[in-house]
């Protein structure tokens, strides 16, 4: 493993590691950005309901994969879940997290 990897985790073996375990994709779009297209079985929580949704989330005990249009917005989703003992990664943007599935 690279230094920069010991440093920061390899986001595509982090990604396989939580896909291995069954992780759920949260998409934290808006409805009208998910209907435009998103991973196939990916969960539309958009960022202004997730507080809400966080006990629904934890009771699945699974690990998320939270991703967006860019990586901004579920870079924000996993800093509200990390707290609550939900184990999250930042899976960038969607189309570029569909083709590391």
């Amino acid at each position: 493993m690279g230094l920069l990897d010991s440093l920061f985790g390899n986001k595509k073996n982090m990604i396989e590691d939580f896909k291995n375990r069954g992780a759920i994709i949260v998409d934290v779009r808006t409805p009208d950005e998910f209907q435009q297209g998103a991973i196939a079985g990916s969960k539309n929580i958009p960022l202004q309901t997730l507080n809400s949704k966080i006990d629904e989330l934890r009771k699945l005990n699974k690990p998320v994969i939270a991703c967006c249009a860019s990586g901004m917005r579920s870079g924000t989703a996993c800093s509200i879940l990390r707290p609550h003992g939900i184990e999250v990664i930042n899976g960038g943007g969607w189309q570029s997290l569909s083709r590391k599935l």
